[in-house]
């Protein structure tokens, strides 16, 4: 009997170990084709369940969207509500010659507004060339090792089918070379042009096309941030339409992209509230560019400067190394600095728990040149808060782990040759001189700034940094969709590093475009800095006579700023005022908008009568709005409104009622105008 139990509990043991190979063998295979199915499961349910750093905070009750307040804080531009894009031919617009002169293979180098400006009219010269356009090179992603192989040159950034359907009625586009011009390509036997920024049609039409004619394939090396000249003459018009086609319907990001963002727009609509778009613009190169390096201190003043000298070298500065910047920023060459930006939202009445989201890149200083404006608005928010890191990785595609094998190497320099290049140097700002008998740790000396304490040259880009301005492009794509679909939008700079239109520039363009009557702020900084300047020694207690003046001013900036566009961004960027010729004015407007449209803006183009029939019952809701005559209170005190509280006892009611009368004067005023 003993024998017999043995036996059965023997084999019952082994059941037991063979169930548990059999299960654990089962759950090795389970985890393999998790791990391999459902990476893309697994991701959207990491962002399912909101894992975003951002909590709304709102301190105060939602405004009605029917009072006058409301609609002077997020409604739309009354003299611009009449405005619609329209950018399809008007005229004769011939289908694309099949048989073409040639093959034009474009390479473009820049940031992400140079970019897609480039774009733009790189399409345009091959229409009027009558050239086979290849898919254009861009030169950010193609030189930096590292980044995803899913995605090369264009399609990095852009939707190439997009593209190539969308413009099939403009011009032939091809997604490479053919095999023979490849090989010719590879020994650099193709003719190739360096063109600039307002290259002319004359010099395409009697200096690149007898090449292209002759060797049927010609390459443009544009590094400018475009390659043709903003305005064109009268009888180039439908060209003009033609930018309008490429830059808002045919340059569409990738799905990845585009996903992003409008998943970033749908967190930053979850609360039910309207929201800001800021673009600080404060980049390096534009601080250099302008002279702007005394409105920061320390490391960074060094930095600006050293690139200020870097352009003076290569011809893109003309003028000295040292400005004066307090000069500059008098006349409105320099950036408003966030601080500054917040005090005139403030002033305009947004409300502390007002959503600000912040596009446009890097802020050069960091984030503590943003201090000042959390303090004033609590639901300060980017791309990075309103996503999750697995959705940022997703962008960017499978990346392998990068050993940069080339570090930065420092050319130090001895202490006596600074010393005596300190005592030989002009104005400041300038160095300090070493100081005597210092020991030299690693941390004083690494780091992205950490060369210009040791060396006159910055150092090349290294593999990492080259990786990085890849992803800044995607970035600044995802910033781009927001800042256009935002409900309201402001910058502190519309230039960059080489005095043209920047991204917050072509921001601008894209929200006259497709909603022209949607809040966009065009700040004079000139007239800014002067009103500011009178409240310098008391910014955070301005009385209501200077409130009523920024209301007015940035008021003024939503329709008198955009026809200063046209005579001060058109002449170098056709993009950042798109208009007269890709829009059209609607009959159901008022005949005093209509007047005001066409005297000011030059669109005297009529909508299609099924643009007319969308947008009737628009008009009508729009008319009963503005019947309202509410008494709002809720404006009252809303300038730092956790300053408003009663300090003087009883006078408090009778403060707020001043200032709901200055508010409703307010309304009044715009309402007239």
């Amino acid at each position: 009997m003993k024998g017999e139990g043995k036996m059965v509990f023997k084999s019952r043991m082994k059941w037991v170990g063979l169930v548990g190979l059999v299960l654990s063998a089962l759950s090795l295979v389970a985890h393999f084709l998790l791990a391999r199915y459902t990476e893309q499961g697994v991701l959207e349910y990491q962002a399912s369940i909101t894992i975003f750093s951002w909590r709304p905070v709102f301190e105060n009750a939602d405004l009605s969207r029917t009072s006058p307040f409301h609609r002077r804080l997020w409604g739309p531009v009354r003299e611009l509500e009449s405005l619609y894009p329209l950018a399809n031919p008007r005229g004769n617009y011939a289908a694309p010659i099949l048989r073409t002169k040639g093959f034009m293979f474009v390479r473009i180098r820049g940031g992400f507004h140079e970019i897609r400006n480039s774009i733009c009219d790189v399409v345009l010269v091959s229409r009027f060339l009558n050239a086979t356009l290849v898919i254009p090179e861009i030169q950010s992603t193609t030189s930096s090792k590292g980044i995803s192989s899913e995605f090369k040159s264009f399609a990095y950034l852009y939707n190439e089918d997009q593209f190539i359907a969308a413009l099939a009625n403009d011009i032939k586009i091809v997604k490479s070379l053919p095999k023979n011009l490849k090989g010719a390509r590879k020994k650099k036997e193709i003719p190739s042009f360096r063109v600039s920024y307002s290259t002319s049609p004359y010099f395409y039409l009697h200096h690149v096309l007898p090449v292209l004619s002759k060797h049927s394939v010609v390459e443009l090396v544009v590094s400018d941030g475009g390659c043709l000249q903003a305005i064109l003459p009268p009888n180039l018009d439908e060209y003009q339409r033609l930018r309008c086609r490429v830059a808002f319907h045919a340059l569409r990001f990738r799905e990845e992209v585009q996903e992003l963002a409008f998943k970033i727009l749908n967190r930053l609509r979850a609360p039910g509230r309207p929201f800001i778009a800021y673009d600080p613009g404060m980049t390096r190169d534009a601080l250099a560019y302008y002279g702007c390096a005394e409105l920061f201190q320390d490391v960074h003043t060094e930095l600006i400067q050293h690139r200020r000298s870097w352009m003076i070298k290569r011809g893109i500065v003309k003028g000295n190394l040292s400005v004066n910047s307090a000069e500059q920023r008098l006349n409105g060459s320099c950036p408003l600095m966030p601080e500054e930006v917040g005090i005139l939202l403030r002033a305009y009445g947004y409300s502390s728990d007002t959503i600000i989201y912040i596009s446009g890149g890097e802020i050069f200083g960091g984030q503590k040149k943003l201090l000042s404006l959390h303090g004033m608005f609590e639901n300060i928010v980017d791309r990075t808060s309103l996503s999750t890191p697995w959705e940022l990785g997703r962008i960017y595609g499978h990346e392998a782990n990068l050993i940069d094998k080339n570090p930065k190497k420092l050319s130090f320099v001895r202490e006596g040759t600074k010393l005596d290049s300190w005592k030989a140097s002009g104005p400041r700002p300038r160095p300090l001189p070493p100081p005597p008998a210092r020991p030299k740790y690693p941390y004083n000396i690494e780091g992205w700034w950490g060369w210009v304490a040791e060396s006159d040259n910055e150092p090349e880009s290294t593999v990492m940094e080259l990786r990085m301005n890849a992803h800044k492009l995607l970035w600044e794509a995802v910033d781009y969709v927001v800042s256009v679909e935002a409900d309201a939008f402001i910058t502190g700079f519309d230039r960059d590093g080489k005095g043209h239109p920047n991204f917050a520039s072509l921001v601008m363009g894209h929200r006259v475009y497709q909603s022209a009557a949607a809040k966009t702020y065009r700040i004079d900084r000139r007239e800014v800095v002067k009103l500011l300047d009178e409240i310098r020694d008391h910014l955070y207690q301005a009385n209501r006579t200077w409130i009523t003046s920024v209301r007015r001013h940035l008021r003024e900036t939503l329709f008198e700023g955009l026809i200063n566009e046209s005579t001060q961004s058109k002449p170098i960027c056709f993009l950042s005022h798109p208009l007269p010729e890709c829009s059209c004015s609607t009959s159901r407007a008022s005949s005093q908008n209509q007047s005001q449209v066409h005297s000011a803006l030059g669109v005297s183009q009529h909508c299609p009568a099924w643009m007319e029939n969308g947008t009737t019952s628009i008009s009508r809701d729009k008319e009963k709005e503005e019947d309202l005559d509410e008494d709002d209170s809720t404006s009252s005190g809303l300038f730092f409104g956790r300053t408003s509280v009663n300090h003087g006892g009883g006078d408090g009611e009778v403060n707020n009622k001043d200032e709901a009368q200055v508010e409703d004067q307010e309304e009044i005023e715009g309402g007239d105008r």
